[in-house]
């Protein structure tokens, strides 16, 4: 596998010679569509001349090789940036001409090479497809154990990790730069994330990093006043949301290529009565998390990460929220990918009409994904979480199919990264 943050293309790109200074900073209508360019952040002083330098204007589209727009792609110029919008379109302009990059966290990147002469630059990649393993902190923590994981990937279709930085708790498990982190207590150093991150890298595993949201014994008990009730953090409480982008910042530096949410959600069970969020609308509890992840794309995509998030996998499959906020459609919108967790043996007996779902892991599990595809917004890949506890080999091994038939990548999920050989396809076996 190719590990690049950034993303699959058709680029068309027009030059137009004017006259006049490089523009200010704002958005540039496009296609219907607001594009945002940044300019360079230091300025120079030019003497006044009586002609002024040609500029050009730049303006293109990004999809994907089956034509569909590619949203928030970075178009890069040397210091000048342009973000594509919904429909994909974007335009910016420079003064001089250069090697054009175009990429999305989570997806390769492609670069054009300017020709004035020419007036139309056609590019197409497709994103990685990933086929991942969940890496627990002690396995990350253990070299024996680590290199096994590494093994593994190497003699299977596994092309990337998924490390815990923060679990459940509110442990942060290395020796992190945020220095909130260590002054309430979080910080128990179980691993190094640079170490693993670049034996990972070393071989050709994509990394991401697992960070438990709103759920965090140790920040409810040393900041109350952002406590909702028990372990839960009000998702509404500023400086809990800061701490938590910080952490996710923090692990962006160290190299991750992807931050993924979990426990991006109010809570479930009988706790949400006593939190007040049943008194919330559905679309006020909703908004709550995507205005939360929208925030930390907005953080995280300039530094080069990918974002994803984990809901409940019944979410994908009915049309309310489940009382925590959680809705693929408002969720995705602001999401490089969606990982509902898809346990079969989760789901309770009659669930679309087995008996005992957890028997019958190829169905579950592409009802599931079937469900979610059609409610994802355009641009958001859906990889959901399967079960590789309480199954045989060959059960992991359907579910793993189930997604493979419906064209999605997976992680599988495992709670001491105790994984077999014999349940994991090899990429032989998944060849088209």
């Amino acid at each position: 596998m190719t590990r690049a943050r950034h993303l699959l293309i058709i680029v068309v790109l027009t030059t137009v010679a004017c006259t006049g200074n490089a523009p200010g900073g704002g958005g540039v209508n496009v296609g219907g569509e607001t594009t945002i360019v940044e300019q360079p952040t230091t300025t120079t002083t030019v003497a006044p001349t009586t002609t002024s330098p040609p500029h050009f204007s730049i303006q293109g589209k990004v999809t994907r090789d089956d034509g569909t727009p590619v949203a928030r792609a970075f178009v890069t110029m040397g210091d000048t940036l342009a973000i594509s919008g919904a429909d994909g379109w974007f335009s910016f302009e420079t003064v001089e001409p250069q090697t054009m990059t175009v990429g999305k966290p989570g997806w390769s990147s492609v670069e054009v090479t300017w020709d004035e002469a020419t007036v139309f630059y056609e590019a197409t990649i497709n994103p990685e497809r990933i086929r991942g393993i969940r890496v627990s902190a002690e396995a990350a923590g253990d070299d024996a154990k680590f290199a096994s994981l590494l093994q593994l990937a190497d003699q299977t279709a596994i092309n990337a990790m998924v490390f815990d930085s923060k679990q459940e708790g509110g442990t942060v498990l290395y020796d992190t730069g945020v220095a909130e982190a260590h002054e309430i207590g979080a910080v128990s150093v179980i691993y190094d994330p640079r170490a693993r991150i670049e034996e990972a890298h070393a071989h050709d595993l994509y990394t991401i990093t697992r960070i438990v949201t709103f759920e965090d014994a140790i920040r409810a008990a040393a900041r109350p006043e952002e406590k909702l009730v028990g372990p839960w953090l009000d998702p509404k409480a500023e400086t809990a949301r800061a701490y938590i982008l910080a952490l996710a910042a923090d692990a962006c530096e160290i190299g991750f290529d992807e931050i993924q949410f979990d426990y991006i959600r109010y809570p479930s069970g009988s706790t949400a009565e006593l939190t007040g969020q049943l008194d919330m609308t559905q679309d006020e509890r909703v908004a709550v998390m995507a205005d939360f992840l929208a925030a930390a794309r907005e953080l995280l995509h300039p530094m080069g990460c990918a974002v994803s998030a984990d809901v409940y996998g019944i979410v994908v499959s009915t049309l309310d929220d489940q009382g925590i906020g959680q809705r693929p459609e408002e969720l995705s919108a602001h999401i490089d990918a969606l990982s509902p967790m898809v346990y079969p043996s989760h789901y309770s007996p009659g669930w679309i009409g087995f008996e005992d779902p957890n028997e019958h892991p190829y169905d579950v599990t592409a009802d599931a994904i079937t469900d979610a595809l059609p409610r994802m917004e355009v641009g958001a890949l859906l990889r959901p979480y399967l079960q590789a506890f309480y199954w045989t080999d060959e059960q992991i091994r359907r579910s793993i199919q189930a997604a493979e038939d419906n064209g999605v990548g997976w992680i599988l999920w495992n709670v001491r990264s105790n994984y077999d050989r014999a349940a994991i396809p090899t990429d032989a076996e998944l060849a088209p």
